[in-house]
């Protein structure tokens, strides 16, 4: 079985925190394991969520399709065979 490793750098958590937790929720049932870094700036920019995925590549093509279409995101994946 695979392991589905997702990075998610949020430059601007306050302008896309909304629709971003939307689509995380929507997805819900593909994400096994999610953690939060949050920036120590007092201005709260920048953030990085660290997903773990179920093995369910239809589903996770879909998350990252919805992700990539957000503003000030960047995404990474690794996939451990």
């Amino acid at each position: 079985m695979k392991k589905y490793i997702l990075g998610i750098q949020i430059a601007n958590p306050a302008k896309a925190g909304e629709k971003l937790q939307d689509i995380l929720t929507k997805y819900g049932c593909t994400i096994r394991t999610r953690m939060g870094l949050h920036n120590d700036e007092e201005d709260g920019s920048e953030g990085l969520i660290i997903l773990e995925l179920m093995d369910d590549p239809e589903e996770i093509a879909n998350l990252k399709k919805a992700l990539s279409q957000l503003d000030d995101i960047e995404i990474k994946e690794m996939v451990f065979e």
